[in-house]
């Protein structure tokens, strides 16, 4: 089949061009804050996980230690190392294509993925939106490096909400039924009264506790969750089995007419 009329593909293209403009915003942010051009691009290129690159650069711009902005960069990095493991067992990666997928599993990617039914389309989701965000992302980091205080304030360009609003388009629409829906805000209440007094990046760990909390402690229906955007395929194996319906009707006539 055609790449761009895969569902999964189409999602994870749009999701790449969305968080890919972010870069800019932490390419800028990483000059003014200390760090020079290559710097900046080893931490996009390397480190690729935007939550624990902003975590990084937050702490250097305040006077940490190298020490302690790599302690909160792998606190906020250890998400993608389960992430991991359920895409291992998802997608079965092998050979080259294991590491490959490693630098490329951030929540998009995964998020793209799991989000789909069909096995085809899972691998095709994630390829799509790992890779075409590590691209862009680098790409827009430096250009924001380049153009470093140049840009103004990044903030007021609306980037650094551009990631969050587009990874929300991709999950609301998967949510089904009250419980999850009633989840999901009270993560994003928690995330919104955390964010003035704790450090970048540290509100989505506070998110995760609450669903962590709440998912521990309730018991909801079996038949509530998540689900994919679009059923891939699904014209065509409605065709299908039209197909197969109208060779069993031909096999049954030949048979009754053996018989008579």
């Amino acid at each position: 089949m055609k790449l761009l009329s895969s569902p999964a593909v189409r999602v994870g293209l749009s999701i790449s061009v969305a968080t890919g403009l972010y870069g800019v915003s932490f390419g800028a942010l990483s000059v003014t804050s200390g760090l020079d051009f290559w710097q900046t691009m080893a931490l996009s290129l390397l480190l690729f996980s935007g939550g624990s690159q902003f975590a990084f650069i937050g702490v250097v711009s305040g006077g940490g230690s190298g020490i302690a902005a790599m302690s909160a960069a792998t606190l906020l990095g250890m998400r993608n190392g389960i992430y991991g493991m359920q895409l291992n067992a998802l997608l079965h990666p092998t050979g080259w294509r294991k590491y490959v997928a490693a630098q490329v599993t951030i929540d998009e990617s995964t998020a793209t993925s799991t989000g789909q039914t069909d096995p085809a389309e899972q691998r095709r989701g994630f390829w799509a939106a790992g890779i075409g965000i590590y691209v862009l992302w680098n790409l827009f980091t430096a250009v924001g490096a380049l153009a470093g205080s140049g840009l103004g304030d990044p903030k007021q360009w609306g980037l650094d909400g551009a990631a969050v609003a587009a990874f929300l388009a991709l999950l609301w629409p998967r949510l089904k039924g009250r419980e999850p829906i009633a989840i999901a805000v009270a993560c994003a209440v928690a995330t919104v009264a955390a964010v003035p007094f704790v450090p970048a990046g540290v509100p989505i760990l506070v998110a995760a506790v609450v669903a962590a909390a709440i998912g521990w402690y309730s018991h909801g229906r079996s038949d509530e969750g998540l689900e994919p955007d679009v059923e891939p395929y699904r014209g065509h194996h409605h065709r299908g089995a039209e197909h197969r319906g109208g060779e069993d009707r031909q096999r049954g006539k030949g048979v009754s007419g053996a018989d008579a």
